[in-house]
């Protein structure tokens, strides 16, 4: 498979060819940055390593990785060091997360925030094209990391290009930078990130650069889905051990008429109304 990028990196853990791979990938998550995938989309990861003759997971990294934060052993590290190491991280969370393939474009995220980059928009869509997942998890729109946002916008731009009957079925925008837990009840996709807990913490101690950089997700991801767990309900015992709010974006694919921010807005609305009314009634 060629893409748009030179560096551009295709991982097969298990070995054979990566067209084969990518057209056996049942649940895929497109992610901005190394580690975002383990991060939004561990339910998926789950759910494909319980029924491995069913199901396929496979990640796609849009961007190099150059411009993370790092202090430390990495504190020295140049951009094109960070990138060397972090392409090597993530391959190594595809083996240890059985995915069935691994996907970095390693576009610059300056690229990825322009609109209309044909890079970007080629690679996008020949992901795409490729393959044929019944679950697509991806970044949401309410995300305050702007290339999130901006990859979260070429993904809905490829999906809606496709033919409506290669569209998938479910596509979820799962939380990372800023959380989901904000949503009304009945606007909440609940995502099972409470299992596997010790393959959890090792998928996101294999980010070193961040670990050992600065940024310590392996304890943050892992609270915040216990404390999400526990905060769901305020009546009932908890479900799940770990959750990972989603959006369901399926609507914003389904139909390439609705505006993604209006849609997007239309959630903080139905917040709004929520409090206002709790407030209201006991005022």
């Amino acid at each position: 498979m060629k893409f748009s990028q030179a560096s551009a990196d295709v991982y097969v853990p298990s070995g054979g060819e990566p067209a084969a791979a990518l057209a056996r990938v049942t649940h895929l998550c497109v992610a901005a940055h190394q580690d975002d995938i383990e991060i939004l989309a561990f339910d998926g990861i789950c759910d494909c390593l319980d029924a491995p003759a069913e199901k396929a997971f496979g990640g796609v990294v849009v961007t190099n990785g150059a411009g993370s934060p790092r202090t430390g052993t990495y504190s020295t590290f140049t951009d094109e060091q960070m990138q060397v190491m972090r392409r090597q991280e993530q391959r190594r969370a595809a083996e240890l997360g059985g995915y069935t393939i691994q996907v970095q474009l390693a576009h610059p995220s300056a690229a990825v925030k322009r609109p209309g980059d044909a890079g970007v928009a080629a690679d996008l869509a020949a992901i795409f094209d490729a393959c044929s997942p019944e679950v697509v998890y991806l970044h949401q729109p309410a995300d305050k990391h702007d290339t999130h946002v901006a990859v979260f916008l070429r993904c809905l731009q490829a999906l809606r290009a496709l033919p409506p009957e290669r569209r998938p079925k479910r596509v979820l925008g799962a939380e990372v930078w800023r959380d989901l837990d904000w949503l009304v009840d009945a606007d909440k996709v609940a995502l099972d990130s409470g299992r596997r807990t010790d393959l959890a913490g090792e998928l996101l101690a294999v980010f070193d650069t961040q670990v050992a950089g600065g940024k310590r997700y392996d304890l943050a991801a892992l609270g915040r889905r216990l404390a999400h767990a526990t905060f769901h309900t305020s009546h009932a015992t908890d479900r799940l051990r770990g959750i990972t709010w989603a959006m369901d974006l399926t609507p914003l694919v389904a139909d390439a008429t609705l505006d993604v921010e209006a849609f997007t807005l239309a959630y903080i609305e139905r917040l709004r109304v929520d409090v206002a009314g709790r407030l209201a009634k006991f005022r």
